[in-house]
């Protein structure tokens, strides 16, 4: 490993002294069908900050999501969240705190926007509890800031793939978490709505108010949107690195393992990553 990457993976412990932890993984790993698909990693996931997770296919970056929203039980190492480890969580309770959203959604059904997004509230009353005036509060605010509230009586399953993207995500912000785990959240988004959903993730971030984990394929994008940025490969953590530095053409090169150059915007003064 070079000079380079030693410094990304092995972060100063002053960089995130007096920063809350969300997640905190010691020596996990994830092995199916007796193949490794994420071998042994030692990460810290900070809460009140979006963390993108970058690499190329089959690097590792779903797996580690969904060991995250325990979807997947570890085959090694410990999990916590909150500094409890995941198994002591409820499923409620940890349902209050944390979100996911995986790539492929599960059918709706002929439910309505308004129906699916009230489904946030579910950890917060029960199948038996009443929903009440805050909640439908919730669900307004929530369906107004993923730019759904005009589909609000419309069948989920008629709307666009872009829209109905938005209508989960509107779910996730009506659910009220501590912490959103966004597997590629973008994907079926016009650069619009892929700039409006990431402009929303990160300003509720930044009021404190939650952590995001985010999976994205565009590093230009991760780079705008993200504070942290952490580049899986094969399986392995490369680097963990404030997003202002991975646009670096030896860091690109070892996340992409292409030849990359890195230029400015003139217009904005973004560094911005390309194939060379």
């Amino acid at each position: 490993m070079n000079a380079i990457l030693h410094d990304a993976v092995h972060e100063s412990a002053h960089d995130t002294a007096g920063t809350q932890t969300a997640f905190a993984l010691e020596g996990v790993a994830f092995a199916a069908g007796g193949r490794t698909l994420l071998h042994p990693l030692d990460l810290t996931i900070e809460h009140a900050r979006v963390t993108g997770l970058v690499g190329h296919n089959g690097s590792g970056k779903s797996t580690l999501v969904k060991l995250l929203a325990r979807q997947l039980d570890p085959a090694a190492g410990t999990i916590r969240y909150a500094g409890r480890p995941l198994a002591q969580w409820s499923a409620r309770e940890f349902a209050r705190q944390v979100a996911y959203l995986p790539q492929q959604t599960p059918l709706t059904d002929g439910m309505t926007v308004r129906e699916l997004v009230a489904l946030g509230r579910y950890p917060w009353h029960g199948a038996l509890g009443r929903f009440n005036d805050d909640d439908a509060a919730r669900v307004e605010r929530a369906m107004r800031a993923a730019d759904v509230l005009a589909h609000a009586d419309r069948p989920v399953d008629v709307l666009s793939g872009g829209e109905r993207q938005r209508a989960w995500l509107a779910m996730l912000v009506a659910q009220d978490c501590r912490c959103m785990l966004l597997d590629e959240p973008t994907a079926a988004l016009d650069i619009g709505h892929q700039l409006a959903v990431l402009d929303l993730v990160r300003a509720l971030c930044a009021s404190g108010a939650m952590s995001a984990v985010v999976v994205l394929h565009d590093v230009n994008m991760a780079a705008r949107f993200c504070d942290r940025i952490v580049a899986l490969r094969e399986g392995r953590l490369l680097m963990r690195e404030r997003a202002a530095d991975i646009i670096d053409p030896l860091r690109l090169e070892s996340i992409y393992g292409v030849p990359m150059s890195v230029s400015v915007d003139p217009s904005s003064g973004r560094r911005l990553g390309f194939p060379a």
